[in-house]
């Protein structure tokens, strides 16, 4: 009989990727199924875009969409941690149902994987003898700040960007506490508690699967390889398996491959190296008149530019994680005579674009980013240098080990959504024309190739990440042989 695991994503399409990608290497590689159980909620329905990503994979993969709760006694200004935690809270009862459902069927369950945000559902797993696991989408560096955050909380009594010194995680570069991720910047918002809350439950977990390397973070891997043991439960082992990223083909269809040829066919006319591909992710949002500046950067500059655009927000960073592509036109909020003065030069699409093909081509020459992980893979895995605008989430945790552990992105600026200081025209211009055509560009250029070879061979046979993944797919058979 085939194995299979249940895997739970919590909401946002950034989740979902890497979990797609880890299904399908998972089948590939080991022939475990999985069956992906999707909590949604009223307002913020599942994608277009995330179905096409699920309808991707090979057949004895599957998904199913869990009832959508309702989540209308929320505040608008709720954050978006608190709204991802009450969504998986409040669907629980259809976990439960999803997993009995599961365990009628002739495969036997071998595992439930849960993303970061998804350990409530540890009670269901181990109330049907399924060894819970979690599936870190982030970083290393992250993963030891949310195992070491109780000791924080406890040890530090005011708010952590206000502390005077940085905060040494062990392994890990020195993280100023503004810098930390954003749920723990007010300690009086539920969503700090609810990070605190997972935290208490990371330790109950049987493994964490990291989607990083040590090619990466190999402070932050072995110290966390080394103290594990030394926690209050000693059952999680760190199981680091990246980068994992999707295809360039799976990126055009995420796209449409009508708005993918537009805009390769574009590239194709550039020369090598030349063009500055700029993208905030699938949930960033600029402000208004952060978007003009930009823009007016990227034309002061003078540079080729490829930029994707999405509809501007005054009120979050983080104001398109939920939504879906609307009615508004994004590229309206460009500066008037932008498109027509920057033709030829520069091209801006709206919403969406194939980023991995970008990434790929021989006219990329660097990536202006927010420093979401996933777009930093595959930058590292691309060979592409960084300019780094961190918007929300870990991404200032991410942008610091870019910056000044990696060196393979400048840090411009932390731009944060609602509030902070509009960065200049001026300044874009300079940073990027630096990335592009000056010592600073070329130095990281040379270094990230590096890890571009060294990523590879990670996740190359005999390569520390294969090996990982290979340990943690013989636990799972071990498991499956166990429940026949």
């Amino acid at each position: 009989m085939a194995l299979h695991i249940a895997i739970l994503p919590t909401p946002g399409i950034g989740h979902l990727i890497p979990l797609a990608e880890f299904a399908r290497k998972l089948y590939r590689r080991h022939q475990i199924s999985s069956t992906f159980i999707i909590p949604t909620d009223q307002d913020a329905p599942f994608s277009p875009r995330q179905q096409t990503l699920l309808a991707t994979l090979p057949p004895p993969i599957n998904h199913l969409l869990l009832p959508a709760v309702n989540l209308h006694d929320l505040p608008p200004d709720v954050r978006a941690e608190t709204r991802i935690a009450l969504t998986v809270a409040r669907s629980l009862p259809s976990i439960r149902a999803a997993f009995k459902s599961l365990l009628s069927s002739s495969s036997p369950i071998a595992a439930v994987v849960v993303d970061l945000f998804g350990t409530d559902a540890f009670e269901i797993a181990r109330e049907f003898q399924l060894p819970p696991y979690i599936f870190f989408p982030s970083t290393a560096t992250c993963l030891s700040l949310f195992l070491h955050l109780l000791e924080l909380h406890r040890t530090t009594p005011s708010e952590y960007r206000d502390s005077p010194e940085p905060f040494r995680l062990p392994g890990c570069t020195p993280i100023s506490g503004e810098d930390l991720v954003d749920p723990l910047q007010d300690r009086s918002n539920s969503a700090y508690q609810w990070i605190l809350h997972y935290c208490r439950r990371y330790p109950l977990a049987e493994g964490i699967i990291v989607n990083t390397c040590t090619q990466l973070e190999p402070g932050p891997i072995k110290a966390l390889q080394l103290q594990i043991p030394n926690l209050e439960n000693p059952n999680p082992k760190i199981y680091p398996i990246g980068p994992l990223t999707h295809s360039a083909a799976i990126s055009n269809q995420m796209t449409g491959p009508s708005s993918s040829s537009i805009i390769l066919q574009w590239l194709n006319q550039q020369p090598i190296g030349s063009v500055l591909y700029v993208s905030f992710g699938s949930g960033g949002s600029l402000r208004h008149e952060q978007l003009i500046e930009l823009a007016l950067g990227l034309e002061l500059s003078e540079q080729r530019f490829l930029m994707v655009v999405r509809c501007p927000s005054d009120k979050s960073a983080s104001a398109g994680y939920f939504s879906t592509d609307d009615s508004s036109d994004p590229l309206s909020y460009l500066p008037d005579g932008f498109l027509d003065r920057t033709a030829g030069r520069g091209l801006a699409v709206p919403f969406w674009a194939p980023q991995v093909e970008i990434l790929e081509h021989r006219c990329t020459g660097g990536f202006l980013t927010h420093c979401g992980w996933n777009s930093t893979l595959e930058s590292v895995v691309s060979g592409v240098p960084l300019l780094l605008w961190p918007l929300f989430a870990e991404q200032r945790m991410n942008a610091v080990m870019l910056h000044e552990e990696l060196k393979v992105g400048v840090r411009v600026l932390s731009e944060s959504g609602g509030g902070g200081a509009v960065v200049g025209r001026e300044a874009v211009a300079r940073a990027v024309r630096d990335l592009m055509g000056g010592d600073i560009g070329d130095r990281n250029r040379s270094r990230i190739r590096d890890l571009k070879i060294g990523a590879a061979a990670a996740i190359g046979e005999g390569g520390a990440s294969a090996q990982a993944f290979d340990q943690l797919a013989e636990r799972w058979k071990e498991e499956g042989a166990r429940r026949k």
